[in-house]
């Protein structure tokens, strides 16, 4: 594959994270070493959010008490907007657990930095359809993903999990990844720019990409659908601090995974924390459907993404699995 020139990731977008790996980063420590503890003898923790989704199982553990019932002080905060100010706070303890995407967290962990996977919160399934995918116009020539070669693809944010499902699924249908052509482009107007021809092809996701599909794009494929097991949501914390407070990190990962359960039952509670904590619209929360949450990380398809993302010059590395997954973390080999 011949080489090319990456344009320099993008910031975060909705759901799909990119923790990128700043210079500041290799200055920090390596996590705080104790859990603090509450007056009541409650051991605290703070774990950062992402800005806009996946995070309602949290909020779920919170208010059904499971954190509580665990001994646990928990503190839901807002990350930051540009993730990468994300390692930082967890690596100078600040906080002691904060939310990314697979692509995020594997620029990380290409990079040495000493923090580990403790549990999913979200990966694709075809237990649910498609909120996420590739757009084009319906006159458009592009009738499936091979056909992007020489063409323009418009995403939310360059060298992350978007960026590597397009160019996976080019390859898996015989094209060249290295002949698409890659723009960042703001979520809101990725619609617009497919339909005025600015580029060939979006991809979008969320309430954007219903909006997109309501206003006559086409869709191309079922988005992160296409490769079920994909890492979509972790909640990741330092090596240090994993190892030295493993009881209380279990005792989280176990409450955030009753919550997950909960979610999935009742996806009313979901739309209703989307209501209190997101901007998204009341018409976009009542019709949508709900993501399926899920502890679980399939270690064999995490591999796949390690090896086609190094493969595509997405990551610098590829990670050995001890340096990615905790030893406690709920992993499971499928693919």
């Amino acid at each position: 594959m011949p080489k090319r020139t990456r344009t320099p990731l993008g910031r975060f977008s909705v759901a799909l994270v990119t923790l990128a790996v700043a210079a500041p980063v290799a200055a920090c420590g390596s996590g705080a070493s104790s859990t603090a503890v509450a007056g009541d003898g409650t051991g605290k923790i703070t774990v950062l959010r992402s800005n806009s989704a996946l995070f309602e199982p949290l909020y779920i553990a919170q208010q059904q008490g499971y954190f509580k019932d665990a001994g646990l002080d928990v503190t839901i905060k807002t990350g930051a907007q540009d993730t990468s100010q994300n390692a930082p706070s967890v690596l100078n303890g600040e906080a002691q657990f904060a939310m990314t995407d697979s692509s995020g967290f594997l620029k990380g962990a290409a990079k040495n930095m000493p923090i580990r996977i403790a549990t999913g919160l979200e990966s694709a399934t075809t237990k649910t359809d498609p909120t996420d995918g590739l757009m084009v116009k319906k006159d458009s020539p592009i009738k499936s993903f091979k056909d992007l070669e020489g063409t323009t693809v418009g995403l939310p944010a360059l060298g992350g999990t978007i960026q590597f499902i397009v160019e996976y699924m080019v390859e898996k249908e015989g094209g060249d990844p290295s002949k698409v052509k890659f723009v960042a482009l703001p979520t809101s107007s990725l619609g617009d720019a497919a339909k005025s021809g600015k580029t060939d092809a979006v991809y979008s996701f969320g309430a954007f990409y219903a909006a997109a599909k309501a206003d006559g794009l086409k869709v191309i494929g079922n988005g992160m659908n296409d490769l079920p097991g994909i890492t979509q949501g972790v909640l990741f914390s330092t090596q240090k601090y994993l190892s030295e407070n493993a009881a209380t990190a279990k005792k989280f990962i176990n409450a955030v995974a009753k919550a997950n359960t909960y979610a999935n039952a009742h996806p009313e509670a979901v739309k209703a924390i989307q209501t209190k904590y997101t901007q998204l619209s009341a018409d976009y929360i009542k019709n949508e459907q709900v993501p399926y949450y899920d502890k679980n990380i399939d270690k064999t398809v995490m591999r796949t993404v390690i090896t086609k993302m190094h493969q595509y010059e997405l990551l610098s590395s590829t990670p050995k699995d001890d340096a990615i997954y905790w030893d406690q973390a709920p992993t499971i080999t499928g693919g």
